[in-house]
């Protein structure tokens, strides 16, 4: 339990506030209904976002206590108040062309008005984290230096794909292209554009890693940092992150309004997903169950293409949760046999 300490403090202050802001607009009846959507709106987060921690942990697990640290403090910062809160008002501020001041104040007083600003530019928020995510996943597929396949042959030959240079990029540009299909001809330019810088950020964060891996075969301060942690594989978790949050932030939109209890029950999500990846990392749960990061990367995968289709279908949040959860389990069932095999073989040997 000592995992999800903080995870629990952070819960209980986010429901006395949601409670407390519930309480002041409408009464005793306001605050148990801010309670209610709060918890709905942390589960829901939980539910999407429990193969990102799975992916999290697979990065997280050759980090020192430092940056595991940093991870669920700074980051934990970032990914409620920059992603859950902040980032909505600059999409509305940007689409509206209004200062954030008048924003916020947008959100508190006008919050229908508000979410429609920022549901009239799902397409682009869309176009934008899936195209990240689909790098995700086909940087993991297309990987020929991958030993251990979940899809045995199927997976095989596909993993054999990565031998040719950025093959990734190309299937995800191809992607993009096939997808402006779907939107209107006047939204084209602006959804190629958010795409595009997806793919960018992506490319960007890997390059980042990559240099200081560099400094780290050369003996460099900051290549040791790499190898503790690293300023590249956090950057890249927090996009990640970010990439996840857009579907939840726009989907809990769709239960209520408020952008405060959005927050609120977001936040509360946002750091069990935290403590869930530090928990799978210092519990070795990665190495017991070998296909769980397979799973995980699948599901990573479908959430891209559902995020796609999303621009011109409307696609229930508890589908996406629940595509995820089957995602996971499959693995895990897979990873059981794969244990029991590999132990029956080994003791005949």
């Amino acid at each position: 339990m000592k995992h999800f300490r903080i995870s629990f403090i952070v819960t209980f202050v986010c429901l006395a506030a949601a409670g407390w802001w519930g309480y002041s607009n409408a009464g005793l009846g306001g605050a148990l209904t801010a309670l209610g959507i709060a918890i709905i709106l942390s589960v829901m987060e939980v539910s999407l976002s429990f193969d990102n921690a799975v992916v999290n942990a697979s990065v997280l697990k050759n980090w020192d206590e430092f940056w595991k640290k940093l991870f669920l403090g700074l980051g934990i910062i970032i990914a409620v108040f920059g992603m859950r809160l902040v980032f909505p008002l600059v999409i509305v501020a940007v689409a509206a062309d209004l200062g954030m001041a008048e924003v916020w104040n947008l959100a508190l007083t006008n919050p229908k008005e508000f979410s429609q600003h920022l549901t009239d530019h799902h397409a682009e928020v869309a176009a934008f984290g899936g195209m990240f995510l689909l790098l995700v996943f086909l940087n993991f597929l297309l990987d020929d230096e991958k030993e251990l396949h979940w899809l045995g042959n199927i997976e095989r030959k596909l993993s054999s794909l990565g031998r040719v240079s950025s093959i990734a990029v190309l299937v995800a540009l191809g992607t993009l292209l096939a997808s402006l299909s779907m939107i209107p001809p006047e939204q084209e330019m602006v959804v190629l554009l958010a795409g595009l810088w997806g793919i960018l950020v992506y490319i960007g964060v890997d390059m980042i890693s990559s240099l200081l891996e560099k400094e780290e075969a050369e003996g460099g301060d900051v290549g040791d940092m790499v190898k503790r942690g690293g300023i590249g594989g956090f950057l890249y978790l927090e996009v990640l992150d970010a990439s996840f949050s857009f579907d939840g932030v726009i989907g809990a939109f769709a239960i209520t309004s408020d952008v405060v209890i959005i927050m609120l029950g977001l936040a509360i999500g946002a750091m069990f997903v935290r403590s869930m990846t530090v928990y799978l990392v210092d519990k070795g749960t990665l190495d017991k169950f070998v296909f769980l990061e397979h799973g995980a990367h699948y599901a990573i995968g479908i959430l891209a293409f559902i995020m796609l289709a999303s621009m011109k279908y409307h696609i229930p949040e508890i589908f996406t949760g629940l595509i995820g959860v089957a995602f996971i389990v499959a693995s895990l069932w897979s990873s059981i046999r794969h244990k029991k095999l590999h132990g029956a073989v080994s003791a005949d040997v």
